[in-house]
């Protein structure tokens, strides 16, 4: 019979006194069993709804991802909105995106860890997993962007028998090599942490799962020596990884910061790439956590306070965002020649005017007017609301940077406001395919690592200090 992840009365013990951390999930252990068997159940229970909307959103990929590529690929780019002048379109917009979405995964997991911030523990498995699936799909969006599909192999840079060589002037050449470095290092990242729970799931499961979990686990039993190098694994990866995902950004950023265009031609577009990154992808990582939380019952492992630490972040994110907007607008706005003039004229008051207005309010109006209150940022349906209010401002802000800004150009014959066409079911089609991915990998592997927790948990204590519990988190030797 499966046990109900249902919150249970706290327990009398020394780790809940003090009414001050009650809510701590810190302090408030559980026993090991009973929280592994909280992970099996979500991964072993489902309901027909959730198949129900498994299969409505591979009925969308199939549709509008699948079908609609092909078409494309049979008819051409001429079925998308790119011409002259706007030759990058949505395809460019959610390459950036997604490789946005994918950044949280890196800074909850890798950069928290190595500053040891305690919180990150329930959910640093979701935000990787979001690395991984956004990754994916900013790869799908780039070969949709480049129309003739099977071709490329030519963004590879190898040797061959007719010399020829990709153009490493290529800004598709420079995302493929980023993109492929940091999909490999945080497909290994991912899979470093994840060996602990795959042993535990193979001690708990059977038939083809067992099969599977045994594999992958890679004989993994806990003794103390493999732990001691798992351990030094995540440690070495984590300080690796970081490097390599303020670099996937940047190497981005360029694709437009090296073009002479105007609105383009902007030095601090790399900082300015990477902070925007870190404000998607924290938005996202509390959508998917909400999700997680109310579909998989996992309300014991994911927690106000939890909402309301990713809260602070996201509105110290905001204003470091609103800092290197104002930085570009400003430079732009004062030294820039008329034709760059002309194109801030044309994003305020321009035809699509409302999607610069409505990037600026989500962005930050709304993060600066609620995430400073503490009850908003300890209401988890609130928190969702606003982490996709900016994506959507974010998917905003990329779109006013390649399409809208490719409208003005120094050859005002050429000036055309661009229209998407196939690239809007090809953009659903990726959403679906993520959110798909998500709900097949809740169902293989736990969404939330059990062994992260239950360590969490046994090195936080409280001391009594006079009248008061004062929280301490020891070393493990």
């Amino acid at each position: 019979m499966a046990v109900a992840a249902k919150p249970l009365p706290h327990a009398h013990t020394h780790a809940t006194e003090g009414p001050d951390h009650r809510e701590s999930l810190m302090f408030d252990p559980r026993p090991r069993g009973l929280m592994n068997a909280w992970a099996m159940e979500a991964m072993h229970e489902t309901s027909w709804k959730f198949w129900a909307v498994a299969a409505f959103l591979a009925l969308i990929v199939l549709v509008f991802l699948v079908g609609a590529w092909a078409w494309m690929i049979m008819e051409g780019l001429g079925l998308a909105g790119v011409n002259r002048p706007a030759f990058w379109g949505v395809f460019l917009v959610n390459t950036v995106f997604w490789i946005g979405i994918s950044h949280a995964g890196t800074f909850i997991s890798a950069i928290l860890r190595v500053l040891k911030v305690e919180f990150r523990r329930p959910f640093t498995r979701a935000a990787e997993l979001m690395t991984a699936f956004g990754l994916i799909q900013a790869g799908f969006s780039i070969l949709m962007h480049m129309g003739r599909v099977w071709l490329s192999y030519w963004l590879l840079p190898y040797p061959n028998q007719r010399q020829l060589w990709p153009n490493f002037h290529s800004p598709l050449t420079w995302d493929f090599l980023a993109i492929t470095t940091y999909l490999l290092s945080s497909l290994m990242y991912l899979y470093l942490p994840l060996i602990p729970d795959l042993a535990m799931a193979r001690d708990r499961s059977s038939g083809w799962r067992k099969r599977l979990y045994r594999i992958l686990a890679l004989g993994f039993r806990g003794t103390e020596e493999e732990w001691e190098h798992l351990r030094k694994a995540m440690t070495i990866f984590a300080f690796a990884i970081i490097p390599v995902m303020f670099s996937v950004h940047t190497i981005v950023s360029w694709d437009f910061a090296m073009a002479t265009r105007p609105g383009w031609s902007s030095t601090i577009f790399g900082p300015y790439f990477v902070i925007g990154a870190l404000h998607s992808g924290m938005a996202a990582v509390v959508v998917v956590l909400f999700f997680v939380r109310r579909m998989k019952h996992m309300t014991y492992f994911v927690r106000p306070e939890h909402f309301d630490a990713l809260g602070k972040l996201m509105l110290v994110i905001s204003m470091a965002w609103a800092y290197f907007f104002f930085n570009d607008y400003i430079v732009q706005w004062y030294g820039g020649d008329k034709w760059t003039r002309m194109l801030l004229e044309y994003h305020e008051n321009g035809p699509l005017g409302w999607m610069w207005m409505l990037m600026l309010i989500c962005n930050v109006a709304v993060p600066w007017l609620l995430l400073w209150n503490r009850r908003v940022r300890r209401t988890p349906w609130l928190m969702a609301i606003i982490g996709i209010l900016i994506n959507v401002g974010m998917w905003l802000e990329r779109y006013v940077i390649v399409p809208i800004s490719l409208t003005i150009n120094r050859m005002p014959f050429t000036w055309r406001q661009y229209v998407p066409g196939i690239e809007i079911p090809l953009g659903i089609g990726t959403l679906a395919l993520f959110i798909l991915l998500y709900m097949l990998a809740s169902r293989l592997i736990p969404l939330v690592p059990i062994w992260e927790v239950q360590e969490g948990q046994m090195v936080h204590s409280l001391e009594r200090v006079g009248k008061t519990y004062v929280p301490v988190v020891k070393e493990l030797e």
